[in-house]
């Protein structure tokens, strides 16, 4: 199991591609074989799984009812902007570019561990979300980790 945390801001060159952090590469397991999905994340981000822990999300929307109207819907938008791509010898992936402009990402990107998988956001965006929380981030906390 992938085990991605901290962040970083990278360049993303004129391509698309970006490095990925040292650090988050030693969480890929050799089961990835060097491949991330990349696809639509929540609030405007990009998500990266490696390719096994895409797999156990696969696994998890295969469960889905495929007559029910929200389970489509979550079928129809993660899967559309669904890709696969492979970590080049300079250790980059190249961010689809319907991908970038979603997440309104040009130039820098903030690259955030997420356990399972990594997002990239743009470095603006990712503060006006952070800042545009109701709740403190200790009574946030405090609720979560005691459910």
């Amino acid at each position: 199991m992938s085990n991605f945390k901290g962040r970083e801001i990278y360049s993303l060159d004129k391509k698309g591609r970006v490095n990925i952090p040292a650090k988050m590469r030693k969480c890929i397991s050799p089961e990835a074989s060097g491949t991330f999905n990349v696809t639509r994340g929540v609030d405007k981000c990009i998500s990266a799984y490696p390719l096994d822990e895409w797999k156990k999300i696969e696994d998890q929307l295969g469960r889905l009812n495929q007559f029910d109207k929200k389970s489509k819907y979550v079928l129809r938008v993660l899967l559309e902007w669904s890709e696969d791509v492979t970590i080049d010898a300079q250790q980059r992936i190249t961010l689809p570019k319907d991908l970038l402009a979603l997440a309104g990402i040009e130039g820098k990107v903030k690259i955030v561990g997420q356990m399972d998988h990594i997002e990239f956001w743009n470095p603006e965006r990712y503060e006006e979300y952070l800042s545009s929380r109701e709740e403190s981030y200790d009574d946030v906390l405090e609720t979560v980790m005691t459910m």
